[in-house]
């Protein structure tokens, strides 16, 4: 089973790497692109259907705010573009927001960044894989009836494929997302010539259906609000941005310069889609409702409502199916590795503020590929149980989706600007003072415009779901904090004191080794705790059944070992009690000794036997463990099944001797090496015999466990 495991494991993951190769891994911009931008690529898909579907609220007339709220989208974006190009070069540690709110703002703000990244992260790969499935879903009916299914499977491959580690999953996502780009400009390019160039008329499937709005008399203010609320749909373009601020460290060198030109690429591309794909849905007509079995007038029988990228593309490649399909297909599988975005920004953020000790310690190890699985592992969990919870609809989970990202925007260039701030007053250069202050201006102009989206963020949104981003992210404050504050106080409590160590030493220690039956697990045991010369050494046994017990001590006082055997007397048939209670009396007596335990157990090769043996050891060794004073040492002795785990060595696996695959020494059998001698069945004690055998009874308590203590055999 194990060698099963082990052998899927590298079927899926590829063979582990070396520390060493680290720089290996390291992406050219090429496919650093489609590695951290393909979110905000993909944003495209449904960022602008998204202020169309928010205006239809208002009815057909509110689609003349389109072109302005795209406008306002575009600078927004390029504002944020242009401000985060600042932002790599000044911190290219990886850090990103966190970094630079942490050490400008202080930790509090860097925590609050933290968390909203956490979970924007999270959403962006519940919205993306929604999103694939409704595009998909105009190809491909089966998809768009069981969207909850694919999305599932869809994360379930992309967690493996990123376990392979980034430069893998680099190589795997570059064709799609350029072929996504290339389709789209295609798209675009195409539109535009038959409609300005040849005079075409372009007229899209729902252009000739009507739209009623929820109310049909909103006042001003209310279709002010409405109109705000689309901005904030569209500004979902904006998201993934930031990831290439965080993924710095993964860029060949030099890396920031690296990572700004990749920026910008992103930022140039972002636009020319989102504003292209605004513009051809305004000159065809696209109508688009957010609940069309009530709002859409004049539909024909059995209409089903399309994307804006599908009514798009069959509009302008009509005649032309293939152009339909690859946009379509491109389409769904960009909104599927739009969600590597995250899988590479989830991870490294995780991964530094556990380096920070606001979350788990294993969230800052590399895997056998060198990515950090934990947090990849992490990040798949958490969008299943959004995908599920939400039923894979992209309109709600896209109001909890903007939150946390504009927060990020808004305290990271605040925190810039304190940073030019503080160069400025050092700085003596005319020139570098010029450039200072001309960075500082596009820093706090980026400030002010996403701290604006912010607001409105927060005001359109918070009632129809932005609430359970802030309520989510305000938890993952509160555990990041408890998080630190508990390795604080272990760090505090264990810290070794400065200079010559003054403690008090033990006086003595007390050695008991505990006793079921007197086989091999236990005679190693007694040898190894001979062989330790503790000061006091006795076996001690609990008497849960007569027979077994008085078997115990006749073959103890047969052997004629060195070590005296304590019976402990149990009434009620429990063990672990009666134990417990005899080590406090010892610790009681004599307070400065340390009691040692020694537990033989046993060590099994197959899963299924671990249920069958141990479990009254480790339930012994989880109350023992508590105790002031007292140490607890597991004997282990090796069967047959795990002898034959061990033998078995995988050719030419690299890490087989870290896993514990070594060959058997020649004449060895089927015994292991650890359990000599194997001919006699016996082990040999020391020649140290000072101590007299024989056994005594000690009465105990009438509490405690249900088996004998030591190697589990019956």
């Amino acid at each position: 089973m194990p060698r099963l495991a082990t052998a899927a494991k590298r079927l899926v993951l590829g063979l582990p790497f070396r520390s060493d190769e680290l720089s290996g891994t390291l992406l050219r911009k090429r496919i650093a692109l489609p590695v951290f931008a393909s979110d905000a690529l993909s944003s495209v898909a449904y960022a602008p259907q998204e202020v169309l579907i928010t205006l239809s609220l208002a009815g057909l007339g509110a689609y003349v705010f389109s072109p302005w709220i795209g406008f306002a989208v575009v600078v927004v974006l390029a504002t944020v573009v242009v401000s985060y190009r600042q932002n790599v070069h000044a911190y290219p540690s990886g850090g990103g927001d966190y970094e630079i709110a942490t050490v400008n703002l202080g930790r509090h703000a860097g925590l609050t960044v933290a968390s909203a990244l956490l979970v924007d992260y999270t959403l962006t790969v519940a919205v993306s894989v929604s999103s694939a499935a409704d595009n998909l879903g105009a190809l491909i009916p089966f998809v768009g009836t069981h969207k909850v299914l694919f999305c599932v499977a869809a994360i379930a491959i992309l967690t493996a494929i990123n376990l392979r580690g980034v430069r893998e999953s680099g190589a795997a996502f570059a064709i799609p997302v350029y072929c996504f780009i290339a389709s789209l400009v295609a798209m675009i390019v195409v539109g535009v010539v038959r409609i300005v160039v040849s005079g075409e008329p372009l007229v899209a499937p729902s252009a000739s259906i009507g739209i009623v709005g929820e109310d049909h008399q909103l006042s001003q203010f209310a279709l002010m609000f409405l109109v705000l609320r689309s901005f904030t749909q569209g500004c979902a373009a904006l998201t993934g941005v930031e990831a290439i601020s965080n993924g710095v460290p993964a860029f060949r060198k030099p890396k920031s310069r690296n990572a700004a030109t990749t920026l910008a690429m992103l930022g140039l591309i972002a636009v020319g889609l989102f504003g292209g794909m605004l513009a051809l849905a305004r000159a065809t007509g696209v109508h688009l409702a957010e609940d069309p079995d009530t709002q859409l007038i004049g539909a024909p029988p059995g209409y089903k409502q399309e994307t804006l990228i599908a009514q798009l593309a069959q509009t302008i490649f009509e005649g032309f199916p293939p152009g339909f399909w690859a946009v379509t297909i491109f389409t769904a599988l960009i909104l599927v590795l739009a969600a590597n975005t995250a899988f590479n920004g989830f991870p490294v953020l995780g991964s530094i503020l556990a380096q920070d000790r606001y979350l788990p310690r294993q969230l800052h190890t590399r895997g056998d590929r060198l990515a950090f699985s934990n947090g990849i592992l992490f990040l798949a969990f958490f969008a299943v149980v959004l995908v599920v919870g939400f039923g894979a609809e992209v309109t709600s989970l896209i109001p909890l989706y903007t939150v946390g990202v504009f927060v990020s925007f808004t305290l990271s260039q605040t925190g810039m600007v304190r940073h030019w701030n503080r160069l400025l007053r050092t700085e003596t250069g005319d020139a570098e003072r010029r450039r200072l202050h001309r960075v500082r201006v596009v820093s706090a102009f980026g400030a002010a415009m996403t701290g604006v989206v912010l607001v409105v963020v927060l005001i359109t949104k918070f009632a129809v779901g932005a609430w359970i981003a802030i309520v989510a992210g305000a938890l993952a404050f509160a555990l990041m904090l408890s998080i630190r504050k508990h390795y604080d106080r272990v760090a505090e409590e264990i810290a070794a004191p400065e200079g010559v160590l003054e403690g008090v030493l033990p006086s003595r220690n007390h050695a008991i080794v505990l006793v079921s039956t007197v086989h091999k697990p236990t005679l190693r045991a007694v040898a190894y705790a001979r062989a330790t010369r503790p000061d006091v050494l006795e076996a001690v046994t609990v008497n849960v059944d007569d027979a077994d017990t008085r078997k115990v001590v006749s073959d103890w006082e047969a052997r004629q070992l060195p070590v005296p055997l304590k019976v402990l007397e149990s009434p009620y048939r429990e063990i672990t009690r009666p134990i417990l209670q005899y080590v406090k009396r010892i610790r009681t007596d004599n307070p400065r000794d340390v009691v040692t335990v020694f537990i033989p157990e046993y060590v099994l090769g197959r899963w299924w036997e671990q249920v069958l043996h141990n479990q009254s050891a480790l339930r012994l060794k989880g109350r023992l463990l508590f105790q002031k004073g007292v140490m607890v040492v597991s004997v282990p002795w090796q069967l047959e099944s795990s002898a034959r785990l061990a033998a078995r060595k995988p050719p030419g696996a690299p890490g087989s001797a870290r896993r514990g695959y070594e060959a058997l020494p020649p004449g060895a059998g089927g015994a292991h090496p650890g359990n000599a001698p194997s001919a006699t069945g016996t082990a040999t004690l020391p020649a140290d015999s000072s101590r007299t055998t024989g056994a005594t009874t000690d009465p105990a308590g009438p509490d405690g466990s249900a088996s004998r203590p030591g190697a589990d055999v019956r």
